[in-house]
């Protein structure tokens, strides 16, 4: 995931970009060009931990000597990363540099509660060969969410032709308290259906789930294929499609 970032001394516009709601401050002619997180966001169950790195390309007429950063999030959301910061200069520009850092979340040994799943910011400093730096707030960002399941079940197999068929399903979602997964409830799910000869699946309705994440609606039988549930995800949580669930029409 590469954010749309820009921060320098005097918070000047380069290239088009900007950054919303950041904060920056420092001396000289010092920039940051670039943020990014390695995958898209970053997804947590309710066990392993999850490593991934931020990267940052930043620039100086005299080359970039070091970098350092953390990241915080809502309520006591906070990492460090597990070692050193490593900048890295562009090849044939010696004036720009790639520095990257390691960080590592773990439900179990960092989360005490659901309350830091949301919007997490990149917060960097730059140090220049000739003195210049630059400390820059919220220079980028990306969410931690906690991973969603689907699940779909179309009865009954087989089906006349007519007559009804009733989909189910469970929208949960991880819950760091408890290290287990539970209902999302009042949250919008697109029940879906693929023709048997086709590769495509279309809308047919949208429910929204109620106590312990259950969905249930439903169809008229029509013709052989797939069903499935379809969630678009939250700032909080990922979208997840359950796989299909394949209705034989006699």
């Amino acid at each position: 995931m590469t954010f749309a970032v820009l921060a320098t001394a005097t918070a000047a516009a380069f290239g088009g970009l900007a950054v919303p709601a950041a904060h920056a401050d420092g001396s000289g002619d010092t920039k940051i060009t670039n943020v990014a997180v390695s995958g898209t966001n970053v997804v947590l169950g309710t066990s392993g931990a999850k490593t991934f790195t931020v990267s940052v390309t930043a620039r100086d007429d005299s080359g970039v000597k070091a970098a350092d950063l953390y990241l915080d999030g809502p309520s006591y959301g906070y990492a460090t990363p597990t070692g050193a910061v490593t900048c890295t200069p562009a090849a044939g520009d010696p004036t720009t540099s790639t520095c990257e850092a390691t960080f590592v979340l773990d439900p179990q040994v960092d989360f005490i509660d659901n309350s830091v799943a949301g919007r997490w910011y990149a917060n960097v400093w730059i140090d220049a060969n000739d003195g210049d730096y630059l400390s820059a707030d919220k220079a980028g960002s990306f969410a931690v969410q906690r991973a969603s399941k689907l699940t779909v079940d179309a009865t009954p197999e087989p089906v006349k032709k007519g007559k009804t068929i009733t989909v189910t399903g469970a929208l949960t979602r991880a819950n760091w308290e408890t290290g287990t997964y539970g209902g999302y409830t009042a949250q919008p799910a697109k029940l879906e259906f693929r023709k048997a000869n086709s590769s495509t699946y279309s809308v047919v309705k949208t429910v929204n789930s109620v106590s312990g994440g259950a969905l249930k609606t439903t169809v008229k039988a029509a013709e052989d294929g797939w069903f499935r549930w379809n969630f678009a995800g939250t700032s909080t949580t990922p979208p997840v499609k359950a796989g299909g669930d394949y209705v034989d029409v006699r």
